[in-house]
């Protein structure tokens, strides 16, 4: 629903920046250039957005995907041509992922171009409009603004992206950007209030039945949850379609932590022949009916390396605005109305699972054990287990791509604990950019990031502009020396997997962070005193954690051919 704002005529770019921010979004992340000075000027003056400096325009698409996670939605603002190019694959990242994030860039006046001048930033050769196709295939929808499109262009841009939750590209010409719009300005509500397309009616009732009757009749169900619904907002809804039905869930990596992992219904993660706990596989895959909210992802990292083998004709897939049940598919039906319906409809029947506590046919992970002596080196079996009991109530655990991730997916969460991660992406460097923008868009939740050293040098500016924004997250980075998950799947030992040495610990301060606990560990007893001191402050934190490059030996010559098939099959 919208509402006419007052008579006065904003600027295009004011009107557009007022429009965005009508979503609940606060911050702007991006580097500053003279196409886009227009843009930057009417953020500074916004009473209702803040700039946030960001060291570079990949970082700031990075942080910008972390934002979009915690708060809905997210900007990032570049120049024209080299910034917007430079931003590309975080907002690729967020296009997979499905994230709504806004990238809006200034581009060369339309005086230059009606004229034909040779401008920088360009390849010399008049062509003005050469990188809109590039950066509109990073985004689902897209509009070169200006006083008479932008009212209406800016409306089908923002119902676009939030109906595909996915990133949009606007341009805005330099000049254009400072004249008064043509149109009356509207007023949009916050993200919570923004619904999906309804769904066509007989469709929906034909997908309810059909949930309805294979539920009833279903004696080994298990429902699997995806991050569709965090995106679009249907967690709370979820929870209560579990309440009404008695089914219990398990998430693959991409979704963990979906919902409270204490949660009496949760059984585990799903990764096929990885699965935690192992006896959750058989439990998924001998299941007679698994309702799939969101389109399950069939990746590699997120079916174990495609050894996952669900049957097709169990599976009822509701996404986000279509359903398949085997060879039926039901068109025009979103999911927000779809798990509305069905949990209504059974908390009126008679029909309900009791999959629950001592019914549930496998239990979750328990937490780890303790490993090491107080004076054993520290390493990933010493570490993990610290870090799940370090972990409290509504922190929010970010994941770098990485060896990190691969053990943090198959940790059991503590109560009330979620966890952002890229695994579709798997852009390696993501973490720490985001780590900031999660901060930023949740800033009384503790934020903890855990990543490589390999990722951390690729965006490690963005410390500096997690001092410069005053916010406390605790980074914890794991020092062996290589690209370790690199070393994992590069069949042998390679030189160009080793980092150079970095004093880690010594980088906030340099990069101007002010009151930050910094500190290194390198035994089991450095590792806990560190953790120990860090959940007593209120502050920010940065801890070194030396883990040997042992660890990470090339995978067996078999797993690492399954996930490249480099190799002619035998018999072909």
């Amino acid at each position: 629903m919208v509402v006419q704002k007052g008579h006065m005529k904003p600027s295009v770019v004011a009107y557009a920046l007022d429009r965005l921010a009508d979503l609940g979004i606060g911050h702007v992340f991006g580097v500053p250039g003279d196409y886009s000075f227009p843009i930057n000027d009417a953020v500074e003056v916004h009473s209702r957005l803040s700039w946030v400096p960001s060291a570079n325009e990949l970082n700031a698409a990075y942080a910008a995907d972390g934002y979009a996670r915690r708060r809905g939605a997210a900007m990032v603002c570049t120049t024209y041509g080299v910034g917007e190019l430079s931003a590309l694959n975080g907002l690729m990242g967020a296009m997979a992922e499905r994230l709504p994030v806004f990238h809006l860039v200034g581009t060369p006046s339309l005086r230059i171009v009606r004229q034909g001048l040779i401008c920088h930033h360009t390849l010399g050769d008049r062509v003005y409009d050469r990188f809109e196709a590039i950066s509109a295939s990073a985004s689902c929808v897209s509009a070169r603004l200006t006083p008479d499109n932008v009212v209406v262009e800016l409306e089908r841009v923002i119902d676009k992206a939030l109906e595909e939750s996915r990133p949009a590209y606007l341009t805005f010409p330099m000049d254009l950007a400072l004249m008064p719009i043509t149109g009356t300005p509207i007023q949009g509500s916050p993200l919570g209030a923004i619904h999906q397309h309804a769904s066509v009616e007989a469709e929906l009732e034909a997908v309810l039945d059909l949930l309805e009757k294979r539920i009833a009749s279903a004696s080994k169900p298990v429902v699997l949850p995806t991050i569709t619904l965090k995106r679009f907002g249907l967690v709370k809804a979820f929870e209560h379609f579990l309440n009404a039905s008695g089914l219990a869930y398990a998430t693959t990596p991409m979704d963990k932590g979906l919902l409270n992992e204490d949660h009496p219904a949760f059984l585990g993660m799903y990764n096929g022949g990885r699965s935690t706990p192992a006896a959750l596989r058989s439990v998924v895959e001998d299941a007679d009916l698994v309702i799939d909210f969101g389109g399950l992802v069939l990746e590699d990292l997120n079916t174990g390396l495609w050894s996952g083998s669900l049957d097709p004709k169990t599976i009822i897939a509701l996404h986000a605005d279509w359903v398949q049940a085997g060879d039926q598919v039901f068109t025009s039906v979103s999911i927000s109305d779809v798990l509305a319906g069905i949990t209504k409809r059974l908390e009126t029947s008679s029909t309900q699972h009791s999959l629950w506590g001592d019914h549930r046919p496998v239990q979750p992970e328990p937490i780890l054990p303790l490993e090491g002596e107080q004076h054993h080196p520290s390493d990933s079996a010493s570490f993990y287990p610290r870090l799940q009991r370090f972990l409290r109530s509504n922190d929010i655990l970010v994941s770098d791509t990485g060896t990190c991730l691969l053990k943090l997916n198959a940790l059991r969460l503590p109560a009330n604990v979620v966890m952002e991660s890229q695994t579709l992406w798997s852009s390696i460097g993501w973490g720490t950019p985001a780590a900031l923008g999660c901060a930023l868009a949740e800033p009384k939740r503790r934020v903890v990031l855990v990543t490589g050293d390999g990722a951390h040098q690729l965006t490690v500016q963005e410390i500096g502009v997690m001092g410069f924004t005053h916010i406390n997250p605790v980074v914890i980075v794991l020092n062996n020396g290589l690209y370790g998950v690199e070393a994992l799947i590069s069949e042998t030992g390679h030189a160009y997997n080793t980092l150079p040495p970095w004093r880690y610990a010594d980088i906030p301060a340099a990069l101007g962070c002010q009151g930050w606990w910094c500190g290194r560990a390198a035994t089991v007893a450095e590792l806990e005193q560190s953790l120990a001191a860090i959940n007593e402050l209120q502050g920010a934190a940065y801890l070194e954690v030396l883990i040997p490059a042992e660890e990470s030996q090339p995978l067996a010559d078999e797993v690492i051919e399954i996930m490249h098939q480099t190799t002619t099959p035998d018999g072909a």
